[in-house]
């Protein structure tokens, strides 16, 4: 008798967490260290010229960092899942029986019976044995393996979406006006990112904006309070 299966519409959100991450740390970043360097740098007593190249150059050097600060970590990430997968690889060429019994015993683990649990290791290294030992024994899945060029690409382009707001209210306004401004755009765009990024992830709105928000304004602070006071000294 043959079984069909059917698949009900889920709204999962696990799929997202890759690229979320990375965009969401990316216009984060972008915002918060830009803004905090303008205000900073505008703090200073600084002309408005001074002001448009520090945020200017930040927003580029803070672009080129993300991104490569994104892809060696995720390639490391990468490189570290591809030297287990081989090894995976030569553990069940050399010993499959083995590795079957540690798929059974994973399974046993999980809650299911010892005997269940040897038909299903059994049907599923016979399907993809590899395939299983990664998802059950290492944890790796397509959902969730490292992808270095998209992380650092989604976390380049970001920062400069977020940081481009503060250097174009910068650029539109005078300078005794771009402080306070650029505070207050930079506030309101981090928490309508925390408020959709919490949305995206089916997480409370509410805790995600305070958080960007309240680590935005802190940045902001300090690095205002710093300007100052070199502006005051030199």
């Amino acid at each position: 008798m043959s079984i069909t299966l059917s698949r009900h519409p889920e709204r999962h959100r696990a799929h997202r967490i890759g690229w979320i991450r990375a965009a969401v740390l990316g216009a984060n970043d972008g915002i918060v260290s830009t803004a905090s360097l303008i205000v900073g740098v505008a703090a200073a007593d600084a002309g408005s010229g001074a002001v448009m190249t520090a945020g200017v150059a930040g927003l580029v050097a803070g672009a080129m960092s993300m991104a490569a600060g994104e892809y060696v970590s995720v390639s490391s990430q990468k490189d570290t899942e591809q030297a287990d997968l081989k090894r995976e690889r030569e553990e069940l060429r050399t010993d499959p029986q083995a590795e079957l019994d540690e798929l059974a015993a994973i399974y046993v683990a999980r809650g299911v019976d010892s005997q269940t649990a040897e038909k299903v290791a059994e049907q599923m290294t016979a399907h993809d044995a590899l395939g299983a030992h990664a998802r059950d024994e290492l944890g790796i899945t397509e959902v969730f393996v490292a992808r270095p060029i998209q992380a650092a690409a989604a976390s380049s382009a970001a920062f400069v979406c977020g940081g481009i707001i503060p250097v174009l209210v910068a650029g539109l306004l005078s300078p005794q006006a771009t402080i306070p401004a650029v505070v207050l755009v930079s506030l309101l765009t981090l928490a309508c990112l925390g408020g959709f990024a919490a949305r995206l992830g089916g997480a409370t709105v509410a805790v995600g904006i305070r958080r960007v928000t309240f680590w935005g304004a802190l940045s902001m602070g300090l690095t205002m309070l710093v300007g100052h006071a070199f502006g005051s000294l030199f």
